[in-house]
């Protein structure tokens, strides 16, 4: 059966030149998406979340943009491991430490994300993490995590994060300031099923995932938003990144039976490895869901953790 091409224009950031679906979102509206255009797409439920949150230009690396990055129909897969805080230690820069769940005990995840609906256009992404304690904590470890918990917002460090499309690998890397590149990578999350693969550089598997979806519970869009901060390190200083999830439906699991990650070889397998994962301690799935991803700010982070 023949496949049909999407046509495609191009366009330049910062001097990059790449390729967009013509007529997509990004090439009609260049990151200010009309939200009533957006409303009559039947895969997007509500852009009510996004009303709320104006855009503002800015100045970037990648040219002027508008902020914060809108993503109306998103799935994503998280499993959240055990690893060994010296591990975690010696993947940071040093002015960042591991948060800790015990002496000894840190924190990291893979995951796998599909962005069906967004200002950039259709593309696929998976990452590996660690989760970090604030850059200006001044506390115990301990009351990071809590605090953490009680706010359902984590501070990450990221090592690896591929994605498949040209301008998301651009505006990711360049833009933000992340450890991207462009890779074969597919995912595909209903409520029966999650799988997902990331090629490596030879076309063989990097990492894999398959596993029966949890049982997924629906929410009022605004109802259950969670955030993530991530820093990178951009323009010759620090910078954080705010990333917004609205979970229109959602489910987890403690302890996941049934769970299949395949390592193989290429740089996510490596920075797996790397972090000597303990077990699998959640693995939570969201089959629809809505993000904002704001640009990177300057951020105050002390010279050693």
């Amino acid at each position: 059966m023949a496949t049909i091409q999407e046509e495609k224009v191009e366009v330049d950031l910062g001097g990059h030149k790449v390729h967009v679906p013509k007529g997509g979102l990004y090439d009609r509206f260049r990151m200010e998406t009309d939200l009533d255009i957006v409303a009559q797409d039947p895969r997007v439920s509500s852009v009510d979340f996004f009303r709320r949150l104006p855009k503002t230009k800015v100045d970037s690396p990648i040219g002027p943009t508008f902020t914060p990055n809108f993503y109306y129909r998103v799935s994503n897969a998280r499993l959240t491991m055990l690893a060994r805080s010296s591990a975690i230690r010696a993947r940071l820069p040093e002015e960042f430490a591991p948060l800790e769940v015990a002496p000894g005990i840190g924190l990291m995840s893979v995951i796998f994300y599909r962005y069906d609906v967004c200002d950039i256009d259709f593309y696929t992404e998976a990452a590996v993490g660690v989760a970090v304690r604030p850059a200006r904590h001044g506390r115990l470890g301990v009351v990071d995590l809590l605090a953490a918990l009680d706010d359902d917002h984590i501070d990450s460090y990221v090592l690896s994060l591929p994605v498949h499309t040209d301008i998301a690998q651009v505006r990711g890397h360049d833009g933000y300031g992340f450890p991207k590149w462009v890779t074969e990578l597919d995912v595909q999350i209903d409520s029966g099923r999650t799988t997902a693969r990331v090629a490596d550089d030879a076309g063989d598997t990097d990492i894999a995932l398959s596993t029966p979806t949890p049982r997924q519970r629906r929410s009022p869009s605004g109802k259950r938003v969670s955030s993530m901060t991530s820093y990178t390190w951009t323009k010759g200083a620090w910078h954080s990144v705010l990333n917004q999830l609205n979970v229109l439906s959602g489910g987890s699991a403690l302890l996941p039976r049934n769970l299949e990650l395949t390592l193989g070889s290429g740089r996510m397998s490596d920075d797996v490895r790397s972090l000597k994962p303990i077990t699998t301690v959640r693995l939570d799935v969201v089959t629809e869901g809505q993000i904002a991803l704001h640009m990177p700010v300057p951020t105050s982070v002390p010279a050693t953790a």
